[in-house]
Parts: structure tokens; C-alpha cells; sequence
């Protein structure tokens, strides 16, 4: 099966990052396909599921690795990824 993302979605692929515009399955003992369009050269690469992730995005908590170490004094704790934001009711 493939399926068309709408919108496409920004990867970091093991070639670079891109825009993955399909998603191709063929079913349960095959690994996912991402269709991917490179940001560097425009070239179109079927990229394993193993091979891709999402890319960066600071405000949701998406953060790149480095910026995940943590620090000297924090070294016992395991970092955060992400911190989601729960609906709250408004009082009043």
C-alpha cells in the first residue's frame, strides 16, 4: 500500500535531510518506505524506516542529540525528549 502525506513531512535521512511526500507498506514482514525529496540536490531516494527521523523542531521538545547531553551536574538524570503539554480547564 502507499500513502500519499499531505502535508509532507521534514526527515533526517542517512543521506541527508529531505521531505518525505509517500509511504510505502507491504505489510508485516516488510520494513516501512519513506519516499524522500533531498533538500540538497532534489534527487528522490526510498529510504528503510530504520534510516529516517523526524526532523528537528525545538518548540515541541524535538531537539537535536547534543542538545540533549546533559549537563555535568545534571549527568545522573536521563534527558528529557519530550515534554508534552496537557489541556488544563480553565477555573472561572
Amino acid at each position: 500500500m502507499i500513502t500519499q502525506l499531505n502535508p509532507p513531512l521534514p526527515m533526517e535521512t542517512s543521506k541527508g535531510g529531505g521531505w518525505a511526500h509517500f509511504l510505502i507498506d507491504y505489510g508485516p514482514e516488510s520494513a516501512l518506505l519513506w519516499v524522500v525529496f533531498m533538500d540538497g540536490d532534489g534527487a528522490c531516494w526510498t529510504v528503510p524506516n530504520a534510516e529516517v527521523r523526524m526532523s528537528f523542531n525545538w518548540t515541541i521538545g524535538r531537539r537535536k542529540t547534543e542538545d540533549l547531553a546533559p549537563a555535568e551536574e545534571d549527568k545522573e538524570r536521563p534527558p528529557q525528549r519530550l515534554r508534552p503539554a496537557l489541556a488544563r480547564q480553565s477555573v472561572g
